[in-house]
């Protein structure tokens, strides 16, 4: 490693892997280690022991030390959060039941609605009212408030959110609400729906602050812990906390606010193919992102994902929108399906193979662990199709048991089925290859893109091994497999700015703006965003991004729409105006002439500036040297085993040229070249494969 370089750790801890990233001027080392669930900060601080003592290094040789990590996504689909409580305004007890009074399919008269993460018998009720305008309609009755101190004692509650009607406006009431209800109960957490989510939209702002409350004390305990464990090892560097919406927060402020959490492993992963998009020069990028748990698709044009200020959490049904929880956060857009390594396959009672949601996770793990999980995943399988290395597996850390795969592959679906084992593996991968290769149909078609017009960026442990089926399966010609691909998004973490997002909800007219009160919001908005990212900034310059979200009158959904970085004028409401017209034109072929435009809420984004990588150059292309070895693969379009090269990554140059079918192995993870695809190391040491014939 380099002296006097500044060294940059990145750990991001998902549900059966610990992936950790050390990085010195730009030389980098990777483990991975298995999550711990009930402590999850043992693995992160054993990951980091193991590679600190790979290079010589000790925790207070640290500068930077950037955290990602699904326990707030998982404490919710779990239902493993805080014994919850929500304040309402007077007659609204029951906003989370209604929601938007709307069902996620229409013709399904037994649909399973969204389970509330508060059970109505922990919502309450005060009088209060403020109106659309911000106005007091009704002072809070802080007697009533104070009532019900008892009751909350009673139901042992630990955290609580405040959410009262339209609080975005006028966020008084919450406030007085929040210092009497610590005054009384000092041992609870308080969350306030007008700090988390300043928004219009009563459902999804209740939801967005439920669920802050309901995962605040656990996401507190754990960064605590973890921040007091580095403490003892020394360690005298910068903390951050990566978000949601792709950037990195202060520990202050993630403790504060642990809902921006929700997505940020995933979010790490779209910024590392980002990072490799702008390196190749691919403009269209569909980001595949597979790990031991679940998958996630993302789509990235011109080097940027696709972002969102709103998702659901914990869907009852896997596609469709409505079916989960709702939070209202800046969030990059992504699709993610329970179709891990780590997913558990099985026989439905349709007698077909079905695949997930359901994963072994860390703790039994797959049936080749010999740990004691007793049903067949995702990873038995490509186990007994030959396609993973049981003996270097992770580094050669876990030896698996490729007899165990067999056996549980046979018996719980091999035998139901009339398959041998070797069958039923078979069968599994393609099941999860079609789950993976719906989803990114589905998502490319929702935001009117031609899949198979993009390149496949594949990362994570398990994605390399499946890579190139999706691809065969959605039209894909060219998949990337990076380096560092079984960790990559820890390597994202490393490449986010500092960041953070507010929205803020005021309604105002084109044709009633009053520019001043406008531009009073946004530079307030702005204050705020900025003295989040600056504490953590240090020397670096922090950039502003303001956008509007507008729409005609009438309509129900806004889109967004950049502003300029300064204080509006009235000489600005025609460069709205047709900014607007181009944007809604963009995605609905025309606007709409003379019709009346409204916007409803404002935004800053506070960044530093992103790390934008150099162009990579191009390889002259060769054949490869001799493989290191094979590997007796299980073809089950020919229904035989036949044997196949075996190459390490590390021994391959750029340029050498791969003919599948041939497994690529690295410690991280393990590439499957198959049939349709020849594959070469470009100058980055990505694995590249370019389609060699017609789709399968």
């Amino acid at each position: 490693m380099l002296d006097g370089a500044e060294m940059r750790l990145a750990v991001d801890i998902g549900g059966t892997f610990t992936d950790i990233v050390l990085d010195v001027g730009g030389d980098r080392r990777t483990r991975k280690v298995l999550t711990t669930p009930a402590r999850p900060e043992q693995a992160v601080l054993d990951g980091m022991r193991l590679i600190l003592s790979d290079t010589g290094a000790h925790f207070r040789d640290i500068d930077v030390f950037i955290h990602g990590t699904t326990l707030a996504t998982n404490a919710i689909i779990e239902r493993r959060g805080a014994r919850t409580a929500l304040i309402a305004t007077e007659g609204f007890r029951d906003v989370l039941d209604i929601g938007t009074e709307s069902r996620y399919d229409q013709y399904d008269l037994t649909i399973d609605k969204p389970k509330p993460l508060v059970s109505r018998a922990l919502r309450f009720t005060v009088p209060e009212r403020v109106d659309a305008h911000g106005g007091i309609r009704l002072p809070l009755d802080e007697a009533a408030l104070r009532a019900l101190v008892p009751k909350l004692r009673a139901q042992n509650v630990q955290s609580i959110a405040i959410a009262f009607l339209h609080a975005y406006a006028n966020p008084e009431h919450e406030r007085r609400a929040a210092s009497i209800i610590r005054e009384e109960m000092r041992d609870v957490w308080v969350t306030l729906s007008s700090a988390v989510c300043p928004e219009i939209r009563e459902y999804e702002r209740t939801s967005t602050a439920v669920a802050n409350a309901y995962v605040q004390p656990l996401i507190d305990g754990y960064l605590g812990r973890m921040a007091e464990a580095l403490r003892a090892e020394q360690f005298r560097g910068a903390i951050y906390l990566v978000t949601s919406g792709g950037g990195v927060t202060s520990i202050d402020t993630a403790r504060r606010f642990p809902v921006r959490l929700l997505e940020s492993g995933p979010a790490g992963g779209a910024i590392f193919a980002g990072q490799i998009a702008a390196s190749v020069g691919e403009s269209k990028v569909l980001s595949f992102d597979m790990g031991g748990t679940t998958a996630k698709i993302c789509l990235i044009e011109k080097y940027q994902p696709e972002t969102s200020r709103v998702f659901e959490v914990d869907r009852a049904a896997r596609f469709l929108k409505g079916s989960g929880l709702p939070v209202r956060i800046p969030v990059i857009e992504m699709v993610e399906i329970g179709a891990g390594g780590g997913s558990i396959a099985r026989v439905d009672a349709l007698k077909r193979v079905a695949v997930g949601p359901e994963s072994a996770s860390s703790e039994p793990g797959p049936a080749c662990y010999g740990r004691g999980g007793e049903h067949p995943t995702v990873t038995d399988a490509d186990v007994a199709l030959g396609m993973i290395d049981p003996v270097a597996f992770a580094g050669g850390t876990i030896e698996l048991r490729p007899e165990l795969s067999s056996h549980a592959l046979l018996r719980d679906i091999g035998e139901p089925l009339g398959l041998s084992a070797e069958t039923a593996a078979y069968a599994v991968h393609e099941i999860v290859c079609e789950n993976m290769a719906s989803a990114a149909r589905v998502h490319a078609v929702e935001r009117g893109a031609v899949v198979g017009q993009h390149t496949l960026i594949a990362f994570g442990g398990a994605a390399p091994l499946h890579a190139a089926r999706v691809a065969e399966r959605i039209g894909v010609s060219k998949v990337i497999v990076p380096s560092n691909a079984g960790v990559g998004s820890a390597v994202g973490f490393l490449a986010a700015p500092i960041a953070y997002e507010l929205v803020r909800s005021r309604h105002v007219r084109l044709d009633d703006f009053d520019s001043e009160a406008v531009s009073d919001l946004l530079d307030e908005t702005a204050t705020e965003a900025r003295s989040l990212v600056e504490s953590g900034a240090g020397r670096a310059a922090v950039h502003e991004r303001r956008t509007a979200f507008m729409r005609y009158v009438g309509q129900g959904h806004e889109i967004m729409v950049e502003l300029p970085n300064r204080r509006l004028t009235e000489a600005d409401l025609d460069g709205l105006r047709k900014a607007f017209e181009k944007d809604y034109a963009a995605l609905f072929e025309r606007p709409i002439p003379g019709a009346a435009i409204e916007i409803l809420s404002w935004s800053v984004l506070a960044t530093t500036e992103p790390h934008n990588p150099t162009r990579i150059a191009a390889v002259t292309r060769k054949a490869a040297g001799k493989p290191t070895g094979s590997r007796s693969f299980f073809d089950g379009r020919v229904g035989k085993a036949v044997e196949i090269p075996l190459y390490r990554r590390e021994q391959l140059s750029p340029g050498e040229t791969i003919a599948g079918p041939a497994v690529i192995a690295e410690d991280e993870t393990s590439t499957f070249v198959s049939t349709s695809f020849e594959a070469y190391i470009d100058s980055a040491g990505s694995i590249v494969m370019e389609r060699k014939g017609p789709q399968s």
